[in-house]
């Protein structure tokens, strides 16, 4: 391990979505102190003490869910912790990205290592182990229902714990009991509550609500700046984001990306073009563009406070007090986040919508001097109308995911689990979404580089101007007909790859300019 790495403690320091995105990619290393120790291991004593004195505590010496009246004798109570990881192993699907499940690890040390668990330290320390190795559990993406905990995934990410499952291991899926004999391990032998412990908690859901965050946070910024090449490329006047308007009606999304579109238009030849233009007002898609993504951007950070709340709670079943105190409730209910995501699932959606409206207006040959479908010779040639059919499809696809999963429930464990969240489900369906916007912001990239080229050899300030050059590095100007899958996929790369955010910082970085609105960090950090 380098020693310039940060270093995290588990169950001590205050984690954030950056912070477990760190941990989980190796740029910060994880630990749990000493003073986390101490608490674990009194909290591990508490439950041997609950069970020497044979007091029935549900899933400590009872069964679970329906069976919470059955008694376990001291003996048995080992072989339950066992029992539930295989019995709850129930998960189909593909399995979810590796990062997810990674992730998955590193929430669950830093929720037990609060020391209400009654968790061993040896679990945890073999946890810990898996993370530090990369020997990452394969995890099915259906079938939790997101109440009583992320069940079905937990299990299964534990199940390598006891000897069972399997991991992937250096690029390969291996079985467990492969990676036991390449480092000389033993399965664990779980103590009483261990098992319930582990698979109790909203983990699955978290990870996934972590991998929201930092994929939205990118849409939205590439929304803001591909919105401001547009206005450019068709434009449009600049009043509608002026800091006297939105003063009278501040919201903090709205008010952001007004002054993120200001400043990216500042100095801008085109825009001092036609500032004395006839035309009154623009169409929404274009006027709106604060109201619009700004909406998205208050979701975005609605999500984003509660899922740190949720990332520094304790979330399994029962917690462990002290010996005399053990609280069965509902901390695993994955409600507060199911409702969360399903929200930001719908403001990534409308991210989506207004950007192929956008790509709508560019093709139409409306904006002086922008040809119809973006080329001078159409006829012979289509031009960019095809490509406006994908993000109209895929606009389409997203809104039949915004129905929302936490609106459903459906009564499990013989009527004990009777209302569940569907987190999982919000999770999942976010993400898809996220995916589709993705591809219908690299189209819309590639339709106001296009139409910027006509504004030559006008330019625009020094930010946007940066971030035309750094994509005709990639894609083209098209002067006819070519297979556009192929930049489209070139358009792709450059949004994963955060390229045009990475040529942003830059370029302000080498003329040291910084924009000023009073929500910067809330937005631009997590």
């Amino acid at each position: 391990m380098s020693t310039s790495k940060k270093t995290f403690f588990f169950g001590e320091d205050y984690l954030s979505a950056g912070l477990a995105l760190g941990l989980t990619r190796g740029t910060i290393h994880g630990q749990i102190s000493e003073k986390a120790r101490k608490r674990i291991r009194a909290s591990n004593n508490a439950v041997a003490c609950i069970v020497e004195r044979g007091k029935a505590v549900y899933g400590i010496n009872t069964g679970f869910g329906p069976l919470c009246t059955t008694k376990i004798s001291k003996t048995e109570t080992n072989i339950l912790q066992n029992n539930i990881l295989q019995s709850h192993s129930v998960g189909v699907g593909e399995p979810i990205e590796n990062e997810i499940a990674k992730l998955m690890l590193v929430l669950k040390v830093h929720s037990l290592a609060k020391g209400c668990s009654g968790i061993a330290e040896a679990t945890l320390d073999r946890i810990l182990w898996h993370i530090d190795n990369d020997a990452i559990p394969i995890v099915p993406s259906q079938g939790s229902v997101g109440a009583s905990g992320d069940l079905a995934p937990l299990s299964h990410l534990f199940l390598p714990l006891i000897g069972m499952g399997k991991v992937r291991y250096i690029k390969k899926v291996i079985s467990t009991e492969q990676l036991h004999k390449i480092y000389g391990l033993q399965p664990l032998e779980l103590g009483p509550k261990e098992g319930l412990a582990l698979i109790n908690g909203t983990q699955f859901i978290a990870a996934h609500a972590v991998m929201v965050i930092d994929k939205m946070y990118a849409c939205l910024t590439h929304a803001d700046i591909i919105g401001a090449m547009m206005i450019e490329g068709l434009q449009a006047s600049v009043k509608p984001f002026y800091k006297e308007l939105h003063d009278l009606r501040p919201f903090k999304g709205n008010s952001h990306v007004a002054a993120k579109i200001r400043f990216l238009l500042k100095d801008s030849e085109i825009m001092q073009d036609h500032i004395d233009c006839e035309k009154v007002q623009d169409p929404y898609s274009l006027r709106c563009i604060p109201q619009v993504h700004g909406a998205s951007r208050n979701a975005w950070l609605h999500l984003k406070e509660l899922l740190e709340i949720e990332l520094n709670s304790v979330t399994d079943n029962p917690i462990i007090i002290d010996e005399d105190l053990t609280i069965s409730g509902g901390n695993f209910h994955g409600q507060p986040l199911a409702m969360a995501l399903d929200y930001v699932c719908l403001a990534t959606s409308e991210l989506g919508n207004i950007s192929d409206r956008r790509i709508y207006l560019a093709l139409e040959g409306n904006s002086p001097g922008v040809p119809k479908l973006l080329m001078k010779d159409t006829g012979i040639n289509s031009g960019y109308m095809i490509l406006q059919y994908t993000t109209a499809a895929l606009a389409s696809e997203n809104k039949g995911l915004c129905f929302p999963a936490s609106a459903d429930s459906i009564p499990t464990s013989l009527g004990q689990e009777d209302h569940v969240s569907m987190g999982s489900i919000s999770g999942r369906k976010a993400m898809q979404v996220l995916e589709n916007v993705e591809k219908i912001l690299a189209i819309e990239l590639l339709t106001t580089a296009q139409a910027f080229e006509f504004r030559k050899p006008m330019k625009s300030g020094v930010l946007l101007d940066e971030v035309h050059k750094t994509i005709r590095k990639k894609v083209a100007f098209a002067h006819k007909d070519r297979v556009f899958s192929d930049d489209i996929e070139k358009g792709i790369v450059i949004i994963k790859n955060r390229t045009i955010i990475q040529s942003i910082r830059k370029t302000m970085q080498h003329h040291n300019l910084k924009m000023e609105s009073p929500f910067e960090d809330e937005f631009e950090k997590y």
